[in-house]
């Protein structure tokens, strides 16, 4: 198994396929294995790095570790140890700090940026969580439960099912692990003086990161491009593989 060490850990990666590089960053609920369908995808014509964050999947964090304050640093490890010098950045919630840290930090290592469903650790007006309705469910549950569509399990049972399959794997996680990574804050300007090209993702029925949110995003980063996806909720990368796959390829073959 590719583990690099990177911050004081072995940090989990895979790589699949060549071409210019194409990095996914999961989200909270996830891990590497999330990006199964875009990895079976893309990785046909591009270089595809997927990892486990500290504290996920096959990468485990140590005791009193820094979590989510180190994210950014670790794919900038990552990619150090891989000898990648600029790459395509793709992050989904949780992920979204990630990436969007790694840009802030290196714009001129970040040929393209897509930001899926997440507020990404950015402040202004409109960026703050909305209030939900109460659910029965606490802690991971509760977060588990607003992960996807609420029709989703009922329309795609197998695949809700496999998600959660996935999530489980995550062994050290618990929801003091995500309540930490609000506390990371970080900075568009650097992506907006470079004009890095950025794709934004918003589902249309996602509870967590809704719409207004997302284009308050968007107007954080006025070059750019804000989709709305109908029918997917917080995870449209798992609910509308096709359709989420189809615009990334589109917005890649643009990018210079």
């Amino acid at each position: 198994m590719p583990f690099a060490q990177v911050n004081g850990i072995d940090l989990y990666y895979e790589v699949h396929g060549d071409g210019p590089v194409l990095v996914f960053a999961h989200g909270g609920l996830g891990n590497h294995l999330s990006w199964w369908q875009q990895v079976a995808e893309f990785s046909r014509r591009f270089r595809c790095v997927s990892f486990d964050h500290r504290g996920f999947g096959l990468s485990r964090e140590t005791e009193g570790g820094p979590g989510p304050a180190v994210f950014a640093d670790d794919l900038r490890a990552l990619l150090d140890h891989l000898e990648i010098e600029r790459a395509a950045l793709v992050g989904q919630s949780m992920g979204g700090w990630t990436v969007l840290g790694f840009a802030s930090a290196y714009p001129h290592r970040t040929r393209a940026l897509v930001l899926c469903d997440t507020m990404a650790g950015v402040e202004g007006p409109g960026l703050q969580a909305p209030n939900r309705p109460p659910r029965r469910e606490s802690g991971m549950a509760a977060i588990s439960a607003t992960a996807l569509a609420r029709d989703f399990a009922a329309r795609e049972p197998a695949m809700n099912f496999l998600y959660h399959q996935i999530s489980a794997l995550n062994v050290q996680l618990d929801s003091g692990t995500l309540r930490r990574l609000l506390t990371v804050k970080n900075r568009v300007e650097p992506i907006v003086e470079r004009n890095v090209p950025t794709l934004i993702f918003a589902g249309d029925a996602d509870e967590m990161t809704p719409p207004p949110v997302m284009e308050a995003l968007a107007r954080q980063i006025p070059h750019a491009r804000l989709v709305k996806v109908s029918g997917a909720g917080h995870s449209v990368y798992w609910e509308k593989p096709g359709e989420f796959n189809s615009i990334l390829s589109e917005f890649l073959d643009s990018v210079k």
